[in-house]
């Protein structure tokens, strides 16, 4: 029989078993997942010198954070002005970054170190945007700034993350390689803020950039710059820039192929006035040319593919652009598919327009035969077809289409032959016949503040995508007719040297693109209804 100390003993055993157990559990125990997503950036804890420093003699700055981050793109994101010869060398210790300066630095002389937006969180990547060290060799900080707001021209409207910078007037590489040291990026708001800065003479710019290395160097980027030099000797504020999208100076083909359906595609960087091409090559004989609306993109179906090689001029207006050179390997073989887009709303042909089918080759022709079309299940025969563009690509389908009709049409298999002798797989279209009721009008009742000025008006969707566009340089009435319901708004561009097309800026000819005004008014059309809208253009465009 076990004694009383052995009990307890042995109890005492159990429960330091037992709480050892439970200890071990809890630590086990996986910490709950999902929850808030951390968009916060890395904090600073610690700046050692302080940021803002006087009378700088470091040679190290070790800035402290309070979770693990790195560095993304430090050759291209950080810079440090006045530039150095020999760039700082930046290394990540655990939470900490250690920047270690290897130049001279100059006597009086502010220094900022503008990171960009290379300091991110590990985990979530949320970026620490516009985090400056700045300090000074001298007795004082350099504190001037310049501030403002980056606009789209296009809309007026507040453009958030664009890259603004500044090169003192003796430096300005804006077309050369050399990133601007100087630099913002804007808010929300457009809002943005260059500070410490000197008194000096500078050039001020804005860059919706596309590769992220703050310089201006592809066609698709937009630029924005103040027209006259800024004599820095005060706070500048309220300044204004507006980006738009150059016309480059010199042409250039972006791109050229041949299609896998045999299509040659030429891509220019600016559209073409007045385009057209001359073929190198005696045996090319008819070919079709399609050029895209600006005449930027065109389009080559040849009858025969048969050469190793192709020179094609470009001319504007009979003057030559540029010579292209295309070859291929005799060896290729192209297949091609016919297929139609059409102009139907939703199924259904709007009221006063007719069928219209586009292919994407141009069509040699087709067999009515082998075509059907049939209303409540019934066939009928007068209808017929008509090429109605000089490329052979849009067709047109003649017939009484009526209303509360539902018709189908079948192009059967083989119905249609293109220039290269290819049939067509079977294509089926339900189509009806909208009501006129199902379509409002809208009248615009436009009043010039400034009679002496011109205005081209356009209509846009809730897209804003472009449906019409008409210069103005009397008051006059807009009628919009057989519009679908919807929400429609009004842009209004200021023609300045009335030309009737709208003009964008150039950086070198200093011209900023023409002014643009957007009517405050969504204006919503609803079926069966007619509505007018009296707009008064302002004096001045914002």
């Amino acid at each position: 029989m076990l004694s009383n100390k052995k009990i307890v003993k042995n109890i005492h055993f159990v429960i330091l078993l037992w709480v050892t157990l439970f200890i071990q559990a809890c630590a086990s125990m996986q910490p709950p997942q999902g929850g808030p997503k951390d968009e916060q950036p890395p904090k600073i804890l610690k700046e050692t010198p302080k940021n803002l420093s006087t009378n700088f003699i470091n040679k190290r700055i070790l800035i402290e954070f309070d979770e693990y981050f790195k560095l993304n793109n430090e050759y291209t994101e950080i810079a440090i002005s006045p530039a150095q010869e020999i760039p700082p060398v930046y290394k990540i210790k655990q939470k900490s970054l250690e920047i270690e300066l290897k130049d001279t630095l100059e006597a009086n002389t502010t220094y900022t170190i503008n990171f960009g937006n290379a300091i991110t969180d590990v985990n979530e990547s949320n970026k620490l945007v516009n985090y400056s060290y700045v300090f000074s060799t001298g007795s004082q900080i350099d504190s001037l700034q310049i501030s403002g707001k980056v606009l789209s021209s296009d809309d007026n409207l507040p453009f958030k993350g664009a890259t603004v910078f500044i090169f003192p007037i003796e430096r300005d590489t804006l077309f050369g390689k050399k990133r601007p040291a100087i630099f913002t990026t804007t808010d929300s708001s457009g809002v943005f803020a260059i500070k410490n800065l000197k008194e000096a003479t500078y050039k001020l710019y804005a860059l919706k950039e596309e590769s992220g290395d703050r310089i201006y160097n592809s066609p698709k980027e937009e630029i924005a710059f103040v027209g006259e030099p800024i004599k820095l000797n005060k706070d500048t504020g309220n300044i204004i820039l507006k980006l738009f999208k150059e016309i480059p100076e010199k042409f250039r083909v972006l791109d050229k192929k041949i299609e896998s359906d045999g299509r040659i595609t030429l891509i220019y960087n600016k559209g073409i006035k007045n385009p057209s091409l001359k073929f190198l090559d005696n045996t090319i004989k008819n070919p079709i040319i399609s050029y895209s609306k600006n005449a930027d993109t065109t389009l080559i179906w040849l009858r025969e593919l048969t050469f190793d090689s192709l020179k094609i001029v470009v001319n504007e207006e009979n003057k030559i652009l540029d010579t292209i050179k295309l070859t291929r390997n005799k060896k290729e073989n192209y297949t091609r598919n016919i297929k139609f887009e059409n102009n139907l709303l939703s199924g259904k042909i709007k009221p006063g327009t007719s069928l219209e089918l586009t292919s994407n080759l141009p069509l040699a022709s087709i067999n009515k035969s082998l075509v059907q079309l049939m209303v409540d299940s019934v066939a009928q025969t007068n209808f017929n077809f008509e090429i109605i563009d000089a490329n052979n690509r849009v067709v047109k389908v003649n017939y009484p289409w009526r209303i509360k009709k539902r018709y189908s049409l079948t192009f059967k298999e083989n119905a249609i032959t293109d220039i290269y002798g290819s049939k067509n797989k079977e294509i089926n279209l339900e189509i009806e016949l909208d009501e006129i009721e199902n379509y409002g009008n809208l009248t615009l009742n436009i009043d010039r503040a400034d009679s002496s000025k011109s205005y081209i008006i356009q209509l846009l969707n809730e897209k804003k995508q472009i449906l019409k566009e008409s210069p103005i340089n009397v008051n006059t009435l807009l009628n919009y007719n057989t519009i679908s319901n919807g929400k429609y708004f009004i842009k209004v561009i200021e023609d300045a040297n009335k030309n009737e097309i709208y003009d964008t800026g150039s950086v070198k000819n200093n011209t900023q693109p023409e002014k643009v005004w957007l009517y405050d008014k969504e204006l919503i059309i609803r079926p069966n209804w007619d509505r007018e809208e009296k707009i008064t253009i302002p004096k001045e465009f914002p």
